[in-house]
């Protein structure tokens, strides 16, 4: 029986085999034409074949870029299959610099994925760019610069609870899932801030279904534009029969759902608390106001769902990757931890009952601790897709159609840049003015310019970082070694730890 099972798959995928084969030594056969009046390309690989493909997304993407760009140098053309697509991937700070200004979107399949059709803050196409400027300047104006401060009580609120579930471990003596602890506190905290109610309060889903959210997460952030790499309708066959974009559309699907439903019942219960508002309330009075304004570019209730869905997934995907890396470090270097316990613990005194945002400022090596992870684990390693928006970088000639994405992880780790790069020392911003919210090229976290995260904004890793580091001391659990921890990253879109962290917490006092 299992001969037989072994030879119908065998047949299932001879076809498959046999066009891959034939599609490989065509590519090998021909190659790529020049775009007319280019004749300066950047140097890359000259054709990269079907297989070739195949093979990179068993791979980490950024690893597969660093490799690449040591050989071909800091801006390099990765051509995919025949007349497919051009890649063009920025790792230096220079040539990301003269880059930046004035870049877009592309329209892919994953971007129509996870942004209904395009339509998020983050996704919009260059044809658009009017309308994309616009409300992008009304989600990071309106919704985080007037609106953050305001919502420090719900952070710090969550954070108290947080901090309690933690001692009751603590006095147990218990290892504690850290990475599934962290993302229970950063997704109530943001789902607070979005909706007024973490989600356990939330009548549209249950305790267990948050831990099966952390999956589906998994799951999305797995997902990249596969069926744009290959030509002639193979990325469209090969993703049809291996399912990455059904598997990713699925999770997703559910995820929008969820936040439909929220969305829907706020909208017909027509209720709006005005003193407390949260970002739901604050768009609805935006929608409604804008009524009107006859000549103002409306939003719509699509674009609502958009917006939430968009700043939920980002901030809880870039800070629960940051908190975990974080603690790891700490962990694989008991000096840094010592050093920055020490710091905190002298400057805020040992009988302090709750850490505010306002002590966050004086904790400098703190801030470099955060630096530091940014640098070496940036929770987005390349910056998705943007298209070409000037016809030259760096003397280069840029293809129209190309696809720009900036190395981030490679730009954090260039020897010429940093010493050691690939070390966890925050002592290397001691003397640095270097920035890690989006405005200095040579640490770019999560973006810059007009593709900016806006959740960058957000406390969130600093606020829960500090609570960790003051009220508990940390260890593995017992016959776990700090040198035999994994480090192992994973993830093509985030770059998160790919096994949980397990750590035990004591109480410091």
């Amino acid at each position: 029986m299992i001969i037989f099972l072994s030879f119908l798959c065998f047949l299932c995928f001879l076809p498959i085999f046999i066009v891959s084969l034939l599609f490989l030594e065509l590519s090998k056969l021909l190659k790529p034409k020049l775009p007319s009046g280019q004749d300066n390309l950047p140097p890359g690989p000259t054709c990269i074949p079907f297989m070739a493909v195949l093979q990179s997304f068993n791979q980490k993407s950024h690893s597969l870029f660093r490799g690449l760009c040591q050989k071909y140098g800091p801006v390099m053309l990765i051509r995919f299959g025949m007349e497919s697509m051009d890649i063009l991937v920025i790792s230096s700070k220079e040539a990301a610099e003269e880059y930046h200004e004035g870049c877009s979107r592309p329209e892919t399949v994953g971007s129509h994925l996870f942004s209904y059709n395009c339509e998020d803050s983050g996704s919009a196409p260059s044809g658009e760019r009017e309308e994309w400027e616009t409300s992008r300047y009304r989600t990071m104006i309106k919704l985080l610069n007037t609106k953050t401060q305001s919502f420090r009580y719900i952070r710090e609120r969550e954070i108290d609870l947080f901090v309690k579930k933690l001692s009751e471990c603590a006095a147990r003596r218990s290892p504690v899932n850290l990475t599934k602890t962290l993302f229970t506190l950063v997704s109530n905290m943001t789902f607070r801030v979005l909706s007024g109610q973490n989600l356990q309060e939330c009548k549209f889903i249950d305790d267990d279904s948050i831990a099966e959210l952390v999956k589906r997460f998994d799951m999305i952030t797995e997902y990249f534009s596969f069926p744009e790499m290959l030509p002639y309708g193979f990325g469209w066959l090969i993703d049809r029969i291996w399912g990455p974009s059904k598997r990713s559309r699925k999770a997703f699907s559910e995820l929008r759902t969820f936040f439909e439903s929220i969305l829907d019942d706020r909208l017909n219960s027509g209720e709006m608390v005005l003193e407390n508002m949260d970002i739901i309330d604050l768009m609805i009075d935006m929608i409604r106001k804008q009524e009107k304004d006859i000549d103002s570019i409306k939003l719509t209730t699509e674009y609502l769902k958009t917006i939430i869905t968009e700043m939920f997934l980002a901030q809880v995907n870039t800070s629960v990757t940051a908190l975990v890396w974080a603690m790891a470090e700490l962990i694989g270097n008991p000096r840094v931890m010592k050093q920055v316990q020490d710091e905190i613990r002298t400057t805020l005194g040992d009988k302090k009952e709750r850490i505010t945002e306002d002590d966050l400022d004086q904790l400098h090596y703190l801030k470099l601790v955060v630096k530091e992870t940014f640098r070496l684990h940036p929770s987005v390693p390349v910056l998705p897709p943007s298209g070409a928006s000037r016809d030259k970088i760096q003397g280069y000639d840029i293809p129209k159609e190309a696809l720009i994405m900036i190395n981030v992880y490679g730009i954090a780790r260039d020897p010429k840049v940093w010493t050691d790069p690939d070390e966890f020392n925050p002592d290397r911003f001691s003397n640095s003015s270097l920035d890690y919210k989006g405005l200095e090229f040579e640490l770019l976290p999560v973006g810059s310019g007009k593709i900016i995260c806006p959740e960058m904004r957000m406390a969130t890793v600093e606020l829960a970082l500090v609570n960790l580091l003051y009220f508990f001391d940390w260890g593995l659990p017992h016959g776990k070694r700090a040198k035999d921890m994994d480090l192992e990253e994973t993830g093509i879109i985030t770059l998160s730890k790919k096994t949980a962290l397990d750590l035990v917490p004591v109480l410091h006092h």
